[in-house]
């Protein structure tokens, strides 16, 4: 079996694949720099949050499956089956060989050995399907691994004394190169038999199994089971208490409270729970005094040390805004998702890995899970509270845009153009304008124009038109790309502008005549001005949508105006959409060159390219036709005669016998204008010069 290993040099990666049992060997031996231990007391120093350069010399173990790299993006080879587990934080190695010998309990474990912190304990199991066989293409490795994490949990966690940290079930999930001579491995454990899933698990809510012991001071001693470090730790406490009595006291005396009141305070400082203090001090001094009493002055001790608020120093409304906001904070995790102009969340301590926006399902759901926990909320109260700066802001297009790594050089934007198959020696430099158009809006660069240009797919069907576009968008940003967009629903197109980052308008040569002229509009429009549902003023939103379309048919352009809106492309091939995509350095590359001055909006000479390569896109409308059955223009020499677009018509409805709409003479004369038919304008309206074809 392989695994796969990435070191870390700066910027760059460096993938290798190794054998199992190599591994293992690796980590029963530390090297003579000792880079694992050099972390292990690094961390000494380190405050929990913070990251610690010492981890980035250890190289990353990806179990799950055996990675390589084609076209510089690292895809999945083959798939072991496996899943890792993380149990942790421990307070040392005391309660890490307790983990170990309980995970080797189970026969399906695999390997389980001290993480590279030195306080966590890893678990591989391996899972299999019932015939034998693992998932070969990386969908269905995604969707078992997702199903095999849940069941893993499931199986372990009530084994387990402690928590199991539960992380994102990603192939690419991995661990820091450890070092435990004492790990526990079995070649070949008993595996996991798991069906094939269809699809992804449902992200159903999953309550850790606590602790047996929470107190952090009773698992702070290594070697001493919990009941012998409390017993260790009040006898400390008590002899320091008599050190530092002033007066003399003997155990017959009858007042107790000399001593028992420091020796309480005494207790609560060195982190001695209150019931065990208490338990103690009347099994020790049971004859002296009544337990009642014992129990109420080491308890009022303990509220002395904590802080007795007085009654009146909060409001009821007070205490209740600060017993919510650490209810939330502790149960859930909340952002505004400033895109769809939501409030998102996430239950902290389930299987809930990705945001979903808040319904009214969830909303009551908190407020029942408030109320269970005594909190006096009301669903007004957790309204106001979702809806208030309480909630951080969340912008996914900055928040991918601005976390990208350094570009590396190579053009990956060119590349993703090479993939459509053309004749147009033009492509790559349009679609590449584009692009950083595109990129350029997400950001928010320049809000006084549109990207109003839009690249326009036009061949048979199964060339991966679509496909294209939709895996342009890197999947992180997948939930804002919409292929499904109505131009006769004015109000809910203008809201896709600032909803989706990218819109494919699928089947382009289905929009109507009539339709053309807000299509315009929706295109070169740079902000979205409108008032939302259930709003009550009119907002200015940003506009981050950018426009692409796929058609089969190729006279799909109508617009008697003009076509320099369009980048019209025939696809002469399938379009490549099996080589992977580098989203990372394919946006890092755009981001680059606009923040270095690269030109990302079109200029006259760009449209008269554009329009120039259009003209074989687009459809004569059958006025027009008929127009050249009866008349053409004239010759140089020829004086021709002059004709208002309404005497044009009634001629052709005479000669033709075919009805013609008097309410088209407008867009008829537009046509004549764009044939280049000479005109005038006199008292009757402009004329056109023309000669009749007898």
């Amino acid at each position: 079996m392989k695994i796969t290993q990435i070191r870390e040099n700066g910027d760059t990666e460096a993938l290798s694949v190794t054998d199992i049992d190599l591994l293992i060997e690796k980590m029963k031996k530390e090297t003579k720099l000792r880079p694992v231990t050099g972390l292990r007391q690094a961390l000494h120093f380190v405050l929990p949050d913070e990251p610690c350069s010492f981890a980035s010399k250890l190289p990353r173990v990806i179990p799950a499956a055996a990675f390589g790299r084609v076209n510089g993006v690292k895809r999945m080879k083959t798939y072991n089956g496996i899943v890792k587990l993380t149990i942790g934080p421990l307070a040392g190695k005391t309660e890490v060989e307790i983990v170990k010998q309980k995970a080797a309990e189970l026969p399906q474990t695999m390997l389980a050995f001290m993480g590279a912190s030195g306080k966590s304990v890893k678990i591989w199991s391996c899972f299999t399907r019932p015939d034998g066989t693992l998932p070969q293409t990386t969908e269905e490795a995604e969707v078992f691994q997702a199903h095999a994490y849940r069941l893993a949990i499931k199986c372990y966690q009530p084994q387990l004394p402690f928590n199991i940290l539960l992380k994102e079930p990603k192939l690419e999930q991995f661990s820091r190169l450890s070092y435990d001579p004492d790990l526990i491995y079995r070649p070949a454990p008993v595996p996991f038999y798991l069906s094939q899933p269809i699809g992804m698990p449902g992200e159903m809510t999953y309550h850790e199994k606590s602790s047996t012991e929470a107190s952090p001071l009773n698992r702070a001693l290594p070697g001493y089971d919990t009941e012998d470090t409390v017993a260790l730790l009040y006898e400390a406490t008590l002899r320091k208490t008599f050190e530092e009595m002033e007066t003399d006291w003997h155990r017959n005396d009858h007042d107790l409270q000399i001593l028992i009141v420091p020796l309480a305070e005494n207790c609560y400082y060195s982190g001695i729970p209150e019931e065990e203090a208490t338990r103690r001090t009347i099994i020790r001094y049971n004859k002296r005094k009544n337990p009642m009493l014992v129990r109420e002055m080491i308890r009022n001790v303990y509220k002395e040390c904590k802080g007795v608020p007085k009654s009146n120093c909060l409001t009821k409304e007070q205490r209740l805004s600060l017993q919510m906001d650490e209810f939330m904070n502790r149960r859930y995790e909340f952002r505004y998702n400033t895109q769809i102009g939501e409030v998102e969340y996430r239950e902290r301590f389930s299987f809930r890995f990705y945001f979903h926006p808040i319904d009214k399902r969830a909303q009551n759901s908190i407020m029942l899970d408030a109320q269970s926990e005594g909190i006096g909320v009301w669903d007004r109260d957790i309204d106001r509270y979702l809806h208030s700066n309480r909630v951080p802001i969340y912008n996914p297009l900055e928040e991918f845009l601005f976390h990208l790594p350094h570009w590396d050089g190579k053009d990956r934007i060119h590349a993703l153009a090479n993939r459509v198959p053309c004749n147009n020696p033009h492509w790559e430099l349009l679609f590449h304008r584009w692009f950083l158009n595109m990129v350029s809006h997400w950001r928010g660069v320049n809000k006084m124009y549109a990207n109003s240009t839009s690249p326009i797919l036009v061949g048979a069907q199964g060339t991966h038109k679509s496909t294209f576009c939709r895996e342009m968008i890197p999947p992180a940003l997948r939930a804002y790309y919409t292929d499904s967009i109505d131009f006769s629903q004015k109000r809910d197109a203008e809201l896709y502008l600032n909803r989706f980052a990218l819109i494919n308008i699928d089947e382009f040569d289905q929009i109507t005549l009539t339709q053309q002229g807000f299509l315009k509009h929706i295109l070169q429009k740079p902000v979205v001005n409108l008032r939302k549902p259930h709003g009550r003023s009119v907002l200015e939103l940003q506009r981050y949508a950018s426009f692409i379309g796929t058609s089969n048919q190729k006279d799909l352009l109508t617009d008697p105006s003009g076509s320099r809106r369009f980048i019209c492309i025939e696809v002469t091939g399938n379009i490549d959409t099996t080589q992977p995509i580098d989203y990372e350095q394919l946006y890092a590359q755009a981001m680059h060159e606009i923040s270095h001055g690269e030109r990302y909006w079109f200029n006259s000479e760009d449209e008269q390219i554009m329009t120039e390569n259009n003209r074989e896109f687009e459809q004569t409308p059958a006025m027009l036709q008929l127009f050249y059955q009866y008349f053409r223009a004239p010759q140089a020499g020829e004086e021709g005669e002059f004709f208002t677009p309404v005497e044009i018509l009634n001629y052709l409805k005479k000669k033709s016998g075919i009805s013609l709409s008097d309410n088209k003479v407008y867009h008829f004369g537009r046509m004549l204008q764009k044939c280049g038919i000479t005109s005038k304008h006199t008292y009757k309206g402009t004329v056109y010069q023309v000669v009749k074809i007898l």
